[in-house]
C-alpha cells in the first residue's frame, strides 16, 4: 500500500478554502470587512486616538467607513474597538454605521484585535471560506475601485493576498544611529498596504499559530500585519498594485496631507 503525499503549506491552504458550510449557508464565499480600530495612535501627536483625530472636519475613521459602504460585495464591515473605547458613538452619527457591527473585543495587538474580530465575525455568520478583507482604520483615503482590483486579483487565489507598493526610493539601512549602514536593494521590496484579504479559516490558524513553530520564527509583536501571520506558515500571498494615496495616517503631518487629498476629491 502506497503512503499518502506530505501535505505542503499549499495544500493547508486548499484545504480552508475547501471546507464544506453547512446546510442553508450560501454555496459562495462571501466577501466581510474588518477594521481594527483599538489602537491608540502615539506617534500622531494627537490627544485622541488617530482614528478618532478630525480630518476634513469629521473622525478620521468616518472616511474609512465611508470607502467600506461603497463596496456593494461586503456582506458586513465589522469594526473592532477596545472595550474602554469612549469615542467611536460620540464621534460617528448613527445613520452612518450599524452598532450591532461594534465588536469591543480590540486587545493590546493588532493580531491579537484581529483574531477576536475573527470570532465575532463567525458569531455573525462567517464561514470557513468566507473572504475577510482587514483594513487599517487609519486609511481613511482609500477608494472602492482599489478594493475591487484587489478581489478581482485575489478571488481565486489559494492563499489570498493584499494591496501593496513596490519599493520606489532607494533604501537604507541605519547601523543604530543616524547613519548609514549599507544600501539595501530595492527591486523586489514592496510596501504593504490594506485591505489584506484572506480567507477566514487559513487567517484564523494564522494568527493562533504558536510563534515557536512558525516558519519565520515570527513573535506576535512582530506581526505587524495579517500577510506576516499567513507567511509564517509557509505561504506566499499575492502582492496586488495599490496606490500611493492609500497612505496610512501615522505622523503629525500626514493630517494636513489627508485633508489636502480629500479637497481633491
Amino acid at each position: 500500500m502506497s503512503l499518502p503525499a506530505s501535505r505542503t503549506p499549499d495544500d493547508d491552504a486548499r484545504a480552508d478554502v475547501g471546507a464544506s458550510a453547512p446546510a442553508g449557508v450560501p454555496a459562495q464565499p462571501r466577501y466581510w470587512a474588518l477594521v481594527p480600530c483599538a489602537g491608540v495612535g502615539e506617534r500622531a501627536g494627537r490627544a485622541l486616538p488617530k482614528q478618532y483625530a478630525s480630518v476634513a472636519g469629521q473622525a478620521l475613521v468616518r472616511h474609512t467607513l465611508r470607502a467600506l459602504r461603497a463596496l456593494p460585495q461586503l456582506a458586513g464591515t465589522l469594526l473592532v474597538l477596545s472595550p474602554q473605547d469612549a469615542h467611536f458613538e460620540a464621534l460617528v452619527p448613527e445613520h452612518e454605521f450599524d452598532r450591532r457591527w461594534l465588536a469591543r473585543v480590540g486587545g493590546a495587538t493588532r493580531a491579537a484585535s484581529v483574531a477576536a474580530g475573527l470570532a465575532a465575525l463567525r458569531e455573525r455568520g462567517a464561514q470557513d471560506a468566507d473572504w475577510v478583507l482587514v483594513h487599517d482604520a487609519a486609511r481613511c483615503l482609500l477608494r472602492a475601485e482599489w478594493v475591487q482590483q484587489l478581489i478581482e486579483a485575489v478571488g481565486d487565489d489559494a492563499v489570498g493576498g493584499l494591496l501593496a507598493l513596490p519599493v520606489a526610493d532607494t533604501v537604507k539601512r541605519a547601523d543604530g544611529s543616524a547613519r548609514v549602514d549599507e544600501t539595501v536593494p530595492r527591486q523586489a521590496l514592496w510596501l504593504a498596504q490594506t485591505p489584506q484579504m484572506f480567507r477566514l479559516a487559513l487567517l484564523q490558524r494564522a494568527l493562533a499559530q504558536p510563534a515557536a513553530q512558525a516558519r519565520a520564527a515570527i513573535t506576535d509583536e512582530a506581526i505587524t500585519d495579517e500577510a506576516s501571520a499567513v507567511e509564517a506558515l509557509g505561504l506566499q500571498p499575492r502582492l496586488v498594485p495599490g496606490a500611493w494615496e492609500n497612505l496610512k495616517i501615522t505622523w503629525p503631518a500626514d493630517f494636513a496631507l489627508a485633508e489636502r487629498l480629500l479637497a481633491t476629491r
